[in-house]
């Protein structure tokens, strides 16, 4: 009996080896990913967008549920009707910056990580370019009501294994850029329709929890490179931006933010939707829903640096002959006619970040 065990304690014991042989084979001759030089940055930094791209869905038929039949369905089954959605963003992003597109883009509104890499990979199509190639997708899929979600695609490194969801139940993605050792908080949001919220109770619980992660990271590191981004659907002067959010106007008031209570500041918060800086249009009225916000950490000169001066909306986007320069929705499979882009502006922001890592 003794001398069958001590046989079958052999038999594991080599079995074990032989995996393990075999595992440090395949490690030892895995070709190591290739690396990628950071792109150069321009006189004028790195460009940062974000834009609700309005219901953008892959090809494969998910079975998502009656909220998202006809996106689901539609793209599943039209090829021409996904291709001329994924024609019409690319169109509109790589207007941006030069015609090479935005080095980082925060987007929402997408079904899933497939959906996204659809759209990044039709924008590499059209950068002939290779050092200009997105080659990064941050996202979590998320189903809130609808499955869909917030995503970053970006040209530059990123800390993939820090990427997550904040909260339960909440379209709030946390995502992380490293440049030369320099680490930049994007987090991206979409937050509750106030067609399903009249009072704004879900949204002020997302303001509190991005305020809440924020004040975490504010605490460890008063020098926090945040950038807080998406279409809250509420304007900058709402209580939820300004109350749970606490993203005000005034920058010196953030350079003074404390412990207590960290302060971001509001780019959009002292902007006119009538002069230029309205997102979208209901019923006729121009609104700011879509916001971008910045910690303390980005108003210095230390690591990475917003210039909040260079904010601005896309409003290039507006079907020919529209003197209000609304947004041209891409629209629904029933929707007759040209189709444009979205039903929302994206908003862009200029960023820089220090060549070498502090000391």
């Amino acid at each position: 009996m003794r001398k069958r065990r001590q046989q079958s304690t052999g038999v594991t014991l080599l079995v074990i080896a032989i995996v393990l042989i075999v595992a440090l084979y395949r490690w030892a001759t895995t070709p190591a990913p290739p690396t990628f030089p950071l792109p150069t940055a321009g006189g004028d930094g790195y460009l940062f967008c974000f834009w609700n791209v309005e219901n953008l869905f892959d090809d494969r038929n998910d079975k998502r549920g009656q909220a998202d039949e006809e996106y689901d369905n539609w793209f599943s089954r039209d090829s021409a009707a996904l291709q001329l959605k994924l024609d019409r963003l690319t169109e509109a992003i790589l207007k941006l910056n030069d015609g090479k597109g935005p080095e980082i883009l925060g987007i929402c509104e997408v079904e899933g990580v497939r959906a996204a890499d659809l759209l990044r990979e039709a924008l590499n199509k059209k950068l002939t370019d290779e050092s200009l190639h997105y080659r990064n997708l941050l996202m979590k899929e998320v189903a809130v009501g609808r499955h869909i979600a917030p995503a970053i695609i970006t040209r530059l490194p990123v800390k993939g294994n820090r990427t997550r969801l904040l909260g339960s139940q909440m379209r709030i993605l946390e995502g992380h850029l490293d440049a030369d050792g320099h680490d930049l908080v994007v987090i991206v949001s979409h937050w509750t329709s106030r067609l399903t919220d009249e009072t704004g109770e879900r949204r002020a619980k997302y303001a509190d929890q991005i305020h809440g992660e924020y004040k975490a990271m504010y605490l460890s590191n008063p020098k926090v490179d945040l950038l807080v981004c998406g279409d809250f659907n509420d304007p900058p002067d709402a209580l939820s931006v300004t109350g749970h959010l606490r993203a005000v106007a005034d920058a010196e008031r953030v350079r003074k933010s404390t412990s207590t209570e960290p302060l971001l500041l509001g780019l959009l918060a002292d902007k006119d939707a009538k002069a230029g800086f309205g997102t979208l249009t209901y019923q006729n009225k121009w609104f700011i829903y879509d916001q971008i916000c910045i910690s303390p950490g980005l108003l210095d000169a230390d690591g990475w640096t917003c210039l909040p001066e260079t904010v601005q909306v896309v409003n290039s986007l507006s079907r020919p002959g529209d003197k209000q320069r609304r947004p041209w929705r891409f629209g629904g499979e029933k929707e007759q006619g040209e189709r444009g882009y979205s039903d929302h502006l994206p908003v862009t922001v200029r960023l820089k970040v220090q060549s070498a890592k502090s000391e």
